[in-house]
């Protein structure tokens, strides 16, 4: 499956989260991750999509989301962009801090970067991209143990 790409111009909604995690679930079983690791991927887009929907374009119908499942030799990466305002990945609130603990938003990065192996933000002008990356299983030299 190395070298097998999709690309999404999804809407400003709810439904299109739903899209994205099933995309993301149908595209992380086909790269051969287990039902657990399948979970957490699936997680992890919904919760960065939620961001670009929600945080990013405020739910507005001019406003697009980007959405890129890529399978590369050793990782399936997804990068997802919003038309938004942009996050600065500098201010992200700890959602462990204890100031933070009872908010009812700001644990999806948090649950984001738990999920991935690697979560690279960066500000776009406008909107904010966010990539996520998860190592593929079995491929030789990307083993979290192997790297320690």
């Amino acid at each position: 499956m190395a070298g097998k790409r999709v690309s999404l111009t999804l809407e400003s909604t709810l439904d299109s989260v739903n899209s994205a995690e099933a995309s993301a679930t149908r595209f992380a079983a086909g790269a051969g991750f287990d039902e657990d690791e399948i979970a957490r991927i699936s997680m992890a887009v919904r919760e960065a999509t939620i961001n670009a929907v929600l945080h990013g374009n405020a739910y507005d119908p001019a406003k697009k989301v980007g959405f890129v499942l890529e399978r590369t030799r050793d990782a399936m990466v997804i990068t997802i962009t919003d038309q938004g305002q942009g996050l600065d990945p500098n201010k992200i609130p700890d959602p462990l801090a204890p100031e933070n603990l009872l908010k009812q938003s700001g644990r999806g990065i948090f649950l984001i970067r738990a999920f991935m192996d690697e979560v690279q933000i960066r500000m776009l002008h406008p909107g904010t991209e966010i990539k996520l990356i998860k190592h593929v299983p079995g491929v030789a030299g990307d083993n979290k143990e192997a790297s320690q």
